[in-house]
């Protein structure tokens, strides 16, 4: 064993111990999600009958869909909000530390205490809840993680293209699309991605802002109302295509979001 491997075998020993202690977990209950066992703890063979079951269960189907339509509406609002609020924050001649911490406040709130300020505001407007105000709750929400993304890609952006395109006769409108557009759309593609993966994970937020009764009811909040009464393979199941569907998505943000030579 050389001098070197002894020097880095404490850091990779105690890097092993960390990413067994997040990722162990997780592992153990996608491995339990293919028991063929109805007992979430006894493995009894390999199985697949309960992502079967999913397809079965109307309940979960619905709170899926839920999921899909707020996560996709969310996404593209954030996404747009988003990439302008980047711009506008970014292309400012005089930067404010204020604008900055409101801008990504949503960020570092907790978010129960933005649950209960977006519970009481919808209610103080008298606005029946649904939907639609998870939809509106999840924008605030995603926004800053957005704007986030793409502000990093203008960090590294060259304004001078911009400049030289306005010189040869482009309007604001055709250089945006023919010049900044194409820029910036790895990184708005990256700030969206990561804008559904929050939203299909969110739990707390809908929760308080989604209203009574189970038509506005989402994947996470079904979870909830599933493990209240034990936990069962056909919930890992469930846990672990949600938890595929957002590490997917945050695989490709992130690959997305890798340091490019910007021109």
């Amino acid at each position: 064993m050389s001098a070197a491997f002894r020097q880095k075998l404490p850091g990779r020993i105690v890097l092993l111990l960390v990413f067994g202690f997040l990722y162990l977990p997780i592992a153990v209950l996608v491995l339990l999600s293919f028991n063929a066992s109805g007992l979430p703890t006894s493995w009894s063979g390999f199985s697949t009958r309960w992502y079967g079951a999913l397809l079965n269960n109307t309940d979960i189907l619905r709170a899926a869909w839920n999921t899909l339509v707020v996560a996709v509406f969310a996404t593209l609002i954030s996404t747009v909000l988003g990439t302008l609020l980047a711009l506008g924050m970014e292309t400012r001649r005089r930067k404010s530390s204020g604008l900055e911490a409101l801008a990504f406040a949503p960020m570092v709130i907790p978010d129960i205490v933005l649950a209960v300020a977006l519970l009481t505001f919808f209610s103080r407007l008298s606005v029946a809840m649904g939907l639609h105000t998870i939809v509106v709750s999840h924008v605030i929400f995603d926004l800053a993680f957005v704007c986030s993304v793409v502000r990093a890609r203008l960090k590294h952006f060259d304004f001078s293209i911009v400049e030289a395109s306005r010189d040869l006769g482009a309007s604001g409108w055709t250089t945006f699309w023919r010049i900044t557009f194409p820029v910036l759309l790895p990184a708005i593609v990256a700030g969206g991605l990561l804008a559904f993966t929050l939203s299909v994970d969110e739990f707390i937020i809908a929760f308080f802002t989604a209203g009574t009764g189970r038509a506005s009811m989402t994947l996470p909040m079904q979870i909830y109302s599933m493990i209240r009464f034990g936990i069962t393979p056909e919930i890992n199941a469930l846990a672990t295509l949600v938890m595929g569907v957002s590490a997917t998505a945050l695989l490709l943000s992130q690959w997305l979001n890798r340091e490019q030579h910007v021109p």
